[in-house]
Parts: C-alpha cells; sequence; structure tokens
C-alpha cells in the first residue's frame, strides 16, 4: 500500500464533495442564464443533497459486495458524468437531473472512502485515517466552493463546473494509481441494519435536532451571495471572500468543539452552538448591507456554524456504542437531508419576503432544534431511569 493512499481516499472526497455548495455562491448567475427565479436556482442545492441522502445509503448496499476500489472508482465516474451533464445542461430542468447524477456518486464515494481509509491502516491509527478522509468533506466547504465560485465569477457557471469536473478526473486517476486493488472491509450491512437505529426514539430525535439545527445553518450558506448582495455588490470575488472566512473559522470552531464535548458532554456543547448561532441569525440585517462588517458577521457565525457535528455523534455514539458506525453513518444522510431542507425552505423565504427574512426564519429552526435537543436529552434520562429501576427489581428478586 502506498503512503499516499489514506490522503488520495480525502482528495477523492474533496472532489467530490466540492459540487455539494460550488453553486450556492453562483445562484444570481444561474437566475440570469438559465432564466429562473433566484428561490428556484436554489433548488440545485437541494436537489443534489437529497439526492446524496436518499442514494447514497441504497447504493452502499447495492455494491457491498464489490471490490472497495472499483466502488470507488465507479462512484467517482458517476459524480464525473453527472458533473460535465451540469457544465453541459441547456435547462434548468436537465441541470437538476444532472446535479441528482453527480449527487449519486458523490453520496455513494464518501462513506466507501472512509470505511476503505480506516480498512488501510492498522486498528490503532483507524480514526486518525478516517479524519484525514473526512477532512476532505470540510475542506471542500471551506476551500473548494469559494474558490469554485471566484473562478465562476471569472468565466461564468459553467466553466466552474467544468473546474470541478477536472478535480475528478484527476481524483480517479490518483485512486488507479495509488490506492490497492483489494482492501478488505467488514461484512455488507442489509438497509434494514443501517435503518434500525431509527426505531429508537432517542436515536431519532437526536438525528431530528441535527437536521433542524443544521439547516438552520445552512439556510444561510446556500443563499449567502442573496443575503449579503448588497455588501458584495454582486461581486463574486467578494461572495468567496465571505465563503472563505466562513470555512476556514468552521473548521477551527469544529476542533475546538470537539475539545470541549470531551470535556463538558455533547448536550452543553449543543446548547451553547444554538444559542449561538440564534443569537447571530436574528442581528444579520445589522451587518449585511457593508463588505467588512459582513465579513467579521460570518466569522462570529462561523464559530458554532458547523460544531455541531461532533456533539451530535458523541450523543449518537452514547446512545448504543455497538452501533457506532451505523448511527455515524445516519448522521451524515442528516446532513444531506438538512442541506436539501435548506434549499426549500430558503428558497420558500425568499419568494415570500425577501432576503431579510432568512435570518429570522433561520434563527426560528436554531431555536426549535435547540428544544428538540433537550427533549432528547429528556429521552435519555428516562430511559435510564427505567433501567435503573429494572435492575434494581431484578436484584431484589433474586435476593
Amino acid at each position: 500500500m502506498s503512503r499516499w493512499s489514506v490522503p488520495i481516499l480525502g482528495f477523492g472526497v474533496f472532489a467530490v464533495a466540492t459540487n455539494e455548495f460550488v453553486l450556492a455562491g453562483m445562484l444570481p448567475h444561474l437566475e440570469s442564464s438559465l432564466d429562473v427565479s433566484l428561490a428556484t436556482a436554489g433548488q440545485v442545492v437541494t436537489v443534489y443533497a437529497l439526492a446524496c441522502a436518499l442514494l447514497g445509503p441504497v447504493l452502499a448496499t447495492f455494491t457491498a459486495g464489490w471490490s472497495r476500489r472499483v466502488t470507488l472508482v465507479c462512484a467517482a465516474f458517476v459524480y464525473l458524468v453527472g458533473t460535465v451533464g451540469a457544465a453541459l445542461a441547456p435547462t434548468f430542468g436537465l441541470l437538476l437531473v444532472a446535479q441528482a447524477v453527480a449527487a449519486a456518486g458523490t453520496g455513494l464515494f464518501v462513506p466507501v472512502a472512509a470505511a476503505s481509509g480506516a480498512a488501510l491502516v492498522p486498528p490503532e491509527r483507524r480514526g486518525r485515517a478516517i479524519a484525514v478522509v473526512l477532512t476532505g468533506f470540510t475542506a471542500a466547504t471551506a476551500f473548494g466552493a469559494p474558490l469554485g465560485t471566484a473562478f465562476g465569477s471569472q468565466f461564468g457557471w459553467r466553466a466552474t463546473m467544468w473546474f470541478v469536473a477536472g478535480l475528478a478526473v484527476v481524483g480517479i486517476l490518483a485512486l488507479l494509481g495509488l490506492v490497492p486493488r483489494t482492501i478488505v472491509t467488514p461484512p455488507p450491512e442489509s438497509l434494514r441494519h443501517r435503518l434500525a437505529p431509527l426505531a429508537d426514539p432517542r436515536a431519532l430525535t437526536t438525528l431530528a435536532t441535527t437536521m433542524v439545527a443544521f439547516t438552520a445553518v445552512y439556510v444561510l450558506y446556500t443563499y449567502i451571495a442573496e443575503i449579503f448582495a448588497e455588501a458584495t455588490g454582486g461581486s463574486g470575488g467578494r461572495v468567496a471572500v465571505l465563503m472563505l472566512t466562513f470555512g476556514v473559522v468552521a473548521i477551527v470552531g469544529s476542533y475546538l468543539a470537539g475539545v470541549l464535548t470531551d470535556r463538558v458532554g455533547g448536550r452543553g456543547v449543543m446548547a451553547l452552538c444554538l444559542l449561538w448561532i440564534a443569537g447571530c441569525l436574528l442581528v444579520l440585517p445589522l451587518f449585511s448591507g457593508s463588505f467588512g462588517p459582513a465579513v467579521g458577521y460570518i466569522g462570529v457565525l462561523a464559530v458554532a456554524g458547523f460544531s455541531m457535528s461532533a456533539p451530535q455523534q458523541h450523543r449518537l455514539i452514547a446512545l448504543n456504542p455497538g452501533l457506532a458506525p451505523v448511527l455515524v453513518s445516519l448522521h451524515a444522510s442528516i446532513l444531506y437531508l438538512a442541506i436539501a431542507l435548506a434549499g426549500a425552505v430558503g428558497g420558500i423565504g425568499l419568494a415570500a419576503a425577501g432576503a431579510t427574512s432568512l435570518g429570522y426564519v433561520a434563527a426560528a429552526l436554531a431555536l426549535l432544534a435547540l428544544a428538540l435537543s433537550e427533549f432528547a436529552h429528556r429521552l435519555s434520562v428516562r430511559r435510564e431511569k427505567a433501567a435503573g429501576v429494572r435492575a434494581d427489581g431484578a436484584e431484589a428478586a433474586v435476593g
């Protein structure tokens, strides 16, 4: 095995995940190019994320018996076909179809890459290998999407799609050259097994918390170009700066949230993040008119914006450590659903009340997520008390 195998998987994730938000900063370009409203243009993000969420687990189950490298290359190729189709799409409808195809490749590639990375290293290094692979997803948000937005502002959104397709070609060639043909992975899981934790109300409520919380954040991120249109003056380069600021600060914030979660637990960190986000979103109109304040505002919001994954995954795994891989996989699918909902909810808000309403809509979602988070905690406490009562009763009966 090449020492570059795991980093190459991380680059592959970066390549296929960049498409997720690369068009978010270019919605005004889609609006004028394809003759649709801005709210309609935002549905490219909704369709992409929804296809990832729904098709990813199904395709992962279908291909579970395949060679991991074959699966990865096929997933990347499907993504490439969809991305090229998007670059060539003459109508908005065909663009949505192409994006759905690309998303199917992304939804399959990311979990398989994470599992393959873990399988390529000794047990004591698996956590780090998974982190390296999934860093590609974070890097796509922090650097890929802003870079694509800046590129597209100069050469058009179709050029951005060709740029993203080029990343996929490099990724496929690297996979073929540097990833082993044989990767030993755990036995394939059925789709029923993957969905089994949803029968537990604690897990279901915790996942619902994640979905609503990240919907609040992604409403702003998806429509960032329109929300800050006055501050950026319609400049794609300035939108890219906002996206880059968000992504870079979010990486630091996510790390700090992980450290804090180990010390105080997931519930407290989640509550802090959601109150932080809600407070920031409520004052959004005060900072959306000038570029300097907008950059500072984005930096402050981003501290907590993407910091909720660590505490939420911590809480999920604590519910049933034996199902940790399945729970983490469900968490990833829920994030895709959150992105899809953000595109839809934001589009409705934009059409109904304009960009200034989106901050209030997202703040309300953050507060709803806080209520769900506390309800999930109460369900867990109730289950623990019930288990304690049963244990005491059993001990008394034995005595």
